[in-house]
């Protein structure tokens, strides 16, 4: 199996050598899509990772290439745990009290059950090198091992990126062990369950569970607990919307009941704020319904949606699977269409009240898909008196600290992030109103109004979120007649 794994792979590498060298020599000769604003080094980076980004293989199989385990070696600290399920249903009814709170009438999801949760305490190993290996110890040594070298009482809740459908912890360890080297802290990174199988709210679910097992450690856990106040909820791309929509969450039952427990192994636990967010490229329109998911493609690895606007709205067309297409039938892995403008599914439709009470909120972006999105929820927070440090990177794609981290720009990055955690902690984040644009040579620094950020107003914003949501509304409920009607046919 693994030889036939390394063939395929060998064979995917060699015909893409062509591709590598069109975009070289384009590059050089500044004849490139990018119009000489990325260096060789990342438009050739860019380009490679887009050509893997079709629809050649099942979304069982994507996911399962996306989570191959890289080992577990070098300036790294790593300690499996396992919460487990709370035996009360308190934290799924509160979830849905959420959910129920923000539903207009006609919207449909599936309730998940609750579950283990599975994750990853990742620390940085002092005195290590690249190539150190884990030493055979029980988790729990392991543990006990990680906070020796933990300088910090910071606890950065982390939860990986890859569209709610691939990756993992495992694959984020580069990530979060950079992050716990630069705060001195610890990293949770959470593996939550992933669409399709799992829809949403289970990877909600999960990081309710995770959020409330660092306040109230379940008995048996290695760690103590955890004051809100010493979290940071930091995420990439999706992971960075599942922080966002776990926030809201939190802000949400606050409103519906101040001073709201909820009964977690046997406590009542308190529903606090954590200290800030930190967020790399966050994914907040599910719909990618905005300008930039087409303006910025020359610039990113993430491909624009290829259904044509003006048609029915089809599903990807991968293979088929024992994941996908589901029944009854929906256009997206995530979740049914008629929730796409659900304030905890596309962070950036919410009302702009929601974010009232928000802890200070860091995030990054390069010039890329999901550029907009995230400048329109930054100005949404900032209105109703949020403090948001955002920074922007011209010409940069998506997640570009993650991809490349050992450019200067992507070193510059993960500081600012780290510094960001830190600051949090110690409550000495300032709220200034004003966005860094760096442009793509990084010599020139543009200091923006957070309040002035894009072009569309916010309703044109809604608007837009809206007709994408109508849109696939209308392809979903064809599925869901054909099925149907393949099911009767199936009864004569």
């Amino acid at each position: 199996m693994e030889r036939n794994i390394s063939f395929a792979l060998v064979r995917q590498l060699v015909e893409r050598v062509p591709l590598v060298l069109k975009t070289a020599a384009l590059n050089i000769l500044r004849l490139s899509p990018a119009g000489g604003k990325q260096d060789l080094r990342l438009e050739v980076t860019v380009g490679f990772i887009r050509s893997f980004l079709n629809f050649r293989s099942s979304a069982l199989q994507v996911q399962k290439r996306s989570m191959r385990d890289p080992g577990k070696k070098g300036y790294m600290w790593t300690s499996a745990v396992t919460m487990p399920k709370p035996p009360e249903d308190n934290v799924r009814q509160s979830l849905l009290e959420a959910i129920e709170h923000y539903l207009e009438g006609s919207e449909t999801y599936d309730v998940p059950a609750v579950c283990n949760v599975e994750a990853e305490w990742n620390g940085y190993r002092k005195g290590a090198h690249a190539k150190t290996p884990l030493p055979d110890l029980s988790e729990a040594a392991k543990y006990e091992r990680l906070m020796e070298d933990v300088d910090e009482d910071l606890t950065i809740l982390y939860f990986h990126g890859g569209a709610y459908h691939m990756m993992d912890p495992c694959t984020h360890r580069g990530v979060t062990t950079k992050l716990a080297k630069l705060t001195g802290g610890r990293c949770f990174s959470v593996r939550y369950r992933l669409a399709p199988q799992n829809p949403f709210p289970a990877a909600l679910l999960d990081a309710l569970i995770a959020y409330l097992s660092l306040l109230s450690p379940p008995e048996g856990a290695l760690h103590d607990p955890v004051p809100a106040h010493k979290i940071v909820i930091a995420g990439d791309s999706a992971g960075a919307g599942l922080s966002l929509a776990l926030i809201q969450t939190l802000l949400t039952l606050r409103r519906l009941h101040p001073q709201h427990t909820i009964r977690f192994h046997g406590k009542d636990v308190l529903i606090e704020l954590p200290a800030g967010l930190a967020l790399s490229s966050p994914y907040c329109d599910i719909t990618r319904s905005l300008p930039s998911t087409f303006r910025n493609a020359k610039y990113d690895y993430i491909i624009p949606p290829p259904q044509t606007p003006g048609s029915l709205y089809t599903p990807y067309p991968f293979p088929a699977d024992a994941t996908w297409p589901v029944t009854p039938p929906r256009v997206e892995f995530y979740a049914n269409a008629n929730m796409f403008t659900h304030p905890l599914i596309s962070p950036v439709a919410a009302p702009k009240d929601i974010w009232k009470d928000m802890p200070p909120i860091y995030m990054h972006m390069g010039e890329e898909s999901l550029e907009d999105e995230g400048l329109y929820l930054a100005r949404n927070i900032h209105r109703v008196g949020g403090t948001v440090v955002l920074e922007r990177f011209e010409a940069k794609p998506h997640c570009f600290a993650l991809i490349m981290p050992t450019t200067k720009v992507a070193k510059m990055c993960f500081r600012t992030w780290a510094q960001f955690c830190t600051n949090a902690v110690k409550g000495e984040v300032q709220r200034t109103g004003k966005a860094t644009f760096f442009d793509h040579t990084m010599q020139h620094v543009e200091k923006r109004d957070l309040d002035t950020l894009g072009d569309l107003s916010e309703e044109e914003v809604q608007k837009r979120i809206l007709e994408g949501k109508n849109w696939r509304m209308e392809g979903e409920a064809a599925l869901v007649r054909e099925w149907k009607e393949c099911q009767e046919k199936a009864k004569l």
